[in-house]
């Protein structure tokens, strides 16, 4: 292929917009009983669900160093807490676990309300 059409492509390319990563940060810790019923409860059915395939979950252990990649409104205190990052920023965030009924309803709020500002999760329901 000659370099000309090579550049061409690779600046074509490089002007596309990036689409937004969103994830579900799952803040936890060791022997957190209510991270354990999450794991129990949710866990195995999340990443077969639209919301876990419109927000894939990312763990992270709230006594660790918060990764370089994620920029948070505040501390990780509660176990577990939910953040909903769009490229590592937050978006909004859920305390505590209550139970599988309290969890989905707040969690499809969460991403309705993102999905007006994110075009990435835009029709987030029919994934």
């Amino acid at each position: 292929m000659p370099v000309l059409l090579r550049l061409l492509l690779l600046a074509g390319l490089a002007a596309m917009p990036a689409r937004a990563e969103v994830e579900l940060v799952m803040g936890e810790e060791i022997g957190c009983i209510w991270c354990a019923r999450w794991n129990a409860e949710i866990a195995p059915i999340y990443p077969k669900s639209p919301e876990g395939r419109a927000a894939p979950l990312r763990r992270v252990d709230i006594h660790d160093p918060l990764p370089e990649d994620l920029e948070l409104n505040g501390r990780l205190v509660v176990t577990p807490t939910f953040v909903l990052v769009e490229d590592g920023i937050e978006i909004d965030r859920m305390e505590g676990y209550p139970g599988d009924a309290f969890f989905w309803s707040l969690l499809d709020r969460m991403l309705d309300s993102a999905a007006e500002t994110v075009p990435a999760l835009e029709n987030w329901r029919a994934r």
